[in-house]
């Protein structure tokens, strides 16, 4: 089994290295030509590649494969993870609803608006089946099941985030997909209408039916669907204004001043959806690390903190559920209010918040 399962990944890691010839299409496309010489003229594109606000040393780079090694025990969980389905098509209440799908798969609906962010149903995250698996529990959720979508919301390039398989599927559901720039030439290459996608640099914004403000802004991340090629695209967080209400979305981000400066700019925000987990010493500032979400929700002046980017992948070598845990006393101490939903139990915002500790196993 172990070295079947190695085969797999140097398969993949073989794919990664010479990604872009187009023989996996899941590889993507970086942009070029026109849309490669729009990106030249950006103040965050520096030498060929998107820069973060602060500069950023990775001194552990040479260190990628240490995830082969020193997993513990409980990195999966023991039996499914307890799941709630709901019929997505007949969701209705006054406020915004949200259904979490597990790690950053989030549907937002509000009246007859249907936000879909970082759909990802393949059950997998990797250019190929069989590499980074879905635990037991997140898989009953579909592309199949999703209502026609209006905006589609993509916060970076990266496979746990653009999964190719759920978008080929979704893409004749989708009115309009909202993307950083230059992860429109991903969605071109697998078929969509250009017209029908918007890319946005940071703290840029564009408004859609029903008056819904949609505005990117910095995260602090990177970008690559293959090791050749890092930081073609640029990544994002997003603020959602709707109606009265204000959400924000990080994305992928290690925790940067960035925080407090979209909380001054944009806060305070009726929920924010932050990420939780996958942090590793590997990887020290592209992810918040372990009980860092309640401080950035804090510095956002979030009223609400949902954790996201957990639950569904393994990513990091850390028990499955350590980063909610870590998250409750680091939200305590802070006085940060965390709403922690089921994957596919809905909440609506004004709601009493969900709270049960459904994650209390190894």
């Amino acid at each position: 089994m172990k070295r079947a399962c190695l085969g797999i990944v140097l398969a993949a890691l073989l794919l990664l290295t010479v990604g872009g010839c187009g023989v996996v299409k899941s590889l993507g496309k970086n942009p070029d030509g026109e849309e490669l010489t729009r990106l030249d003229s950006l103040p965050n594109y520096k030498n060929g590649a998107f820069i973060n606000l602060a500069e950023l040393s990775d001194s552990t780079v040479k260190r990628k494969f240490l995830f082969l090694s020193k997993r513990p025990e409980t990195i999966r969980p023991s039996h499914a993870l307890p799941w709630i389905k709901t019929d997505l098509n007949s969701l209705a209440a006054p406020a915004p609803t949200i259904v979490w799908f597990g790690h950053s798969s989030l549907l937002i609906k509000s009246g007859q608006f249907n936000m879909l962010i970082d759909p990802v149903f393949s059950n997998h995250a990797g250019p190929v089946p069989g590499l980074i698996t879905a635990f037991p529990g997140t898989k009953h959720y579909h592309a199949d099941d999703m209502p026609q979508i209006d905006a589609l919301i993509i916060s970076h390039d990266h496979y746990d985030h653009l999964d190719y398989r759920t978008l080929k599927k979704l893409k004749n559901r989708i009115k309009m997909a909202v993307v950083p720039m230059g992860v429109g030439a991903d969605l071109v290459y697998w078929g969509f209408d250009p017209k029908k996608i918007i890319e946005l640099n940071w703290n840029q914004s564009i408004t859609l039916s029903g008056g819904i403000r949609i505005t990117a802004t910095p995260a602090q991340h990177r970008s690559n669907r293959t090791y050749k090629n890092e930081n073609k695209t640029l990544w994002a967080s997003y603020v959602f204004q709707i109606g009265n209400y204000r959400l924000f979305y990080s994305g992928d981000s290690g925790y940067g001043p960035h925080f407090k400066q979209i909380g001054q700019q944009f806060g305070p925000f009726d929920l924010a959806f932050l990420e939780c987990g996958q942090y590793s010493p590997n990887w020290p500032w592209t992810h918040l690390w372990l009980g860092q979400p309640a401080q950035a929700a804090a510095d956002l002046h979030a009223r609400l903190l949902q954790p996201i980017h957990w639950a569904k992948f393994i990513e990091a070598n850390q028990p499955w559920n350590e980063p909610i845990k870590r998250l409750v006393s680091a939200a305590k101490e802070l006085g940060v209010e965390l709403n922690v939903p089921r994957i596919g139990e809905p909440y609506t915002l004004g709601n009493p918040l969900k709270q049960s500790a459904w994650w209390n196993f190894e």
